[in-house]
């Protein structure tokens, strides 16, 4: 009797352990399809501003987001530090660090402190700190030749995402920046987090301490465009008020100077998203890096954007929408072809903080913890010995004053997750709904569920496992069929505006951030308004550029609706607002 209840009980333990996995498996592919989803349109985006520049009646509205920085809006290095420091008082009230160029690990540990306790660096600083880091990356070739020796190991991080904790856990683990502690961090440092000019400031800070031991190389994220969706330009806006339109100009000239790739000991290769068959080092090295967009020059698309596959064969990123998949062979030819070893990337989401592929040639890195949501992930980071001998280190931040067990962290995830998902649902209520309509052949709003997931996949395309899913997103009846639209019982859109036909709606609910993005670039003077004549004329370009079929007169009705004085200007913000996806059950529940 005992040894049968040991049984059942570890087989219930089992089966309970099984179910927790599933849910968090697919809770991260979720997460994962939506990140990746959103790329694509980012990518989309970015073609459309081309596309705006032969079609708009004014190019310059557009044009300054494919050069880069003019003269008079950066300062020369040779004035920087006086011209600031001349230009911009420092009160006596402000109580963070004061720096003094050139810097020493004393500022840098002030600013870690500064940091710590959730201060701000003073503007002036900034502005200086960015000068200098831009005159020393300048003098830095495209890609960076380091060595080991026996006394010497060197560690390498990935993707931070202005996760300011993380890079702090890893200081206080690894030790920080010194001659003897070399870092290379792999881009992809800012976006998504909160703290992400925290982080830049600190690696910036030690690179001018120790330019010889501390590297940076290039991610997809050090990025004009990327940075107006993911966070890092409101950011930067809301924490320098009076000096941000400055800071982000000096930021992106900096980002333009990054170096693209490290090699170490002629052995190991580390660069941020991947490889392609027509990768070619040489001719990466001898790039004007500082005068190529990552998204019109596909040698420096490939190494930002591509990820490994276990497939052979190099082909597009589907699922990004930019770089490529690229397979062992792939990695292999590149090897012969450079006498390498290893590749060391970052760029992709890894539960466990780090993945090794291709026969243990390629190796993934992803150092941002709870990337998704608290809980989804360890973070990591690797440490290289002279015999280049990967050791790999994790860790989890918690901000939890008590520790969640599994059940709880992985529920946790899968609520963020689910939600995620259904808002993506809503926006695309239409075509879904003729895609159930295809189904359905006699018009009784149900059908199988193997039809249903077909026409989920069909028009989402995010390749999810829509069966599992089935029971968290629509109703199932007594025969085993599904209610189709109870996809959308318990979604809407925030406010309803009568004027607005649901088409219409749900096509400005779906674009909502590629708008948010296209109007922040034309409105210039950041004073939140458009005219009229401004917004009709873009968004007819954009659904002209992707297809989008919208009825004009409908649109032009909303939008003088929207004029509430009547002075031919509309907020944005506002506009916005007006088109996001409301829970129902949650906002009940507040």
């Amino acid at each position: 009797t005992v040894i049968r209840a040991a049984v059942l009980i570890q087989n219930w333990y089992r089966f309970t352990m099984a179910r927790i996995e599933m849910r968090r498996r697919y809770s991260l592919s979720i997460f994962q399809s939506i990140e990746y989803a959103d790329e694509q349109d980012q990518l989309q985006l970015s073609n459309f501003f081309t596309f705006m520049l032969d079609h708009c009646t004014h190019p310059d509205s557009v044009s300054h987001i494919f050069t880069s920085p003019s003269a008079s809006q950066v300062v020369d290095e040779g004035l920087c530090l006086a011209e600031f420091e001349k230009k911009i008082d420092v009160p006596d009230s402000y109580y963070g660090p004061r720096l003094s160029f050139p810097l020493t690990v004393k500022d840098a540990s002030a600013l870690l402190h500064a940091f710590r306790n959730e201060q701000l660096l003073h503007a002036r600083y900034v502005l200086q700190l960015l000068c200098e880091t831009r005159r020393v990356l300048k003098e830095m070739p495209n890609i960076t030749h380091l060595s080991t020796s026996y006394s010497k190991e060197i560690t390498v991080c990935g993707d931070l995402h202005g996760n300011l904790d993380d890079l702090l856990l890893i200081f206080y683990k690894n030790g920080l920046p010194s001659e003897q502690n070399c870092y290379v961090f792999n881009g992809d440092f800012v976006d998504r987090g909160k703290n992400s000019m925290e982080i830049l400031i600190i690696l910036f800070a030690f690179l001018l301490i120790y330019p010889n031991d501390l590297h940076l190389n290039r991610g997809n994220h050090e990025d004009y465009i990327m940075n107006l969706r993911y966070g890092f330009t409101k950011e930067v806006s809301k924490k320098y008020k009076d000096h941000g339109e400055q800071i982000l100009c000096l930021l992106r000239d900096v980002f333009s100077w990054l170096p693209l790739a490290t090699i170490i000991d002629s052995k190991v290769l580390i660069l941020h998203g991947g490889i392609s068959d027509t990768t070619d080092l040489d001719f990466l090295n001898a790039l004007e890096r500082n005068k190529v967009r990552d998204d019109i020059h596909v040698g420096i698309l490939d190494i930002l954007w591509s990820d490994p596959r276990s497939q052979n064969g190099c082909t597009p990123n589907k699922s990004r929408g930019g770089g490529c998949y690229f397979g062992p062979d792939v990695t292999a030819k590149l090897f012969e072809r450079y006498n390498l070893k290893m590749l060391i990337r970052s760029h992709e989401f890894k539960p466990e903080g780090y993945e090794i592929s291709h026969d243990g040639k390629v190796i993934t890195i992803f150092s941002a913890s709870n990337y998704y949501e608290e809980g989804s992930n360890r973070g990591a980071y690797i440490k290289l010995n002279p015999e280049l001998v990967p050791r790999f280190v994790q860790y989890r931040v918690s901000k939890h004053t008590r520790r969640q067990n599994l059940r709880e962290r992985v529920g946790t995830i899968e609520s963020s997750a689910l939600k995620s998902l259904r808002e993506k649902i809503y926006a695309h209520r239409s075509e879904l709904t003729s895609a159930f309509a295809q189904y359905d052949h006699n018009g009784t709003g149900r059908i199988s569920v193997n039809d249903w997931a077909a026409a989920m996949e069909s028009v989402l395309q995010l390749e999810l496992p829509w069966r599992m899913l089935r029971s968290q997103l629509a109703q199932m009846n007594p025969d085993g069929e599904v209610d189709f639209m109870s996809c959308f019982y318990d979604l809407k859109i925030g406010q309803p505006i009568k004027e607005v036909q649901p088409a219409l709606v749900e096509t400005l609910c779906r674009y909502r951030k590629d708008l948010e993005i296209i109007f922040n670039i034309i409105d210039k003077d950041h004073s939140g308004l458009i005219s009229l004549e401004e917004f009709g004329q873009t968004w007819k370009h954009f659904t002209s550029h992707l297809g989008i079929d919208v009825d004009d007169e409908a649109l032009d009705k909303l939008v003088l609706s929207i004029d509430h004085n009547k002075d031919g200007y509309i907020d944005f913000s506002e506009f916005l607002e007006a088109f996001h996806v409301v829970h129902r059950l949650e906002k009940k529940a507040n």
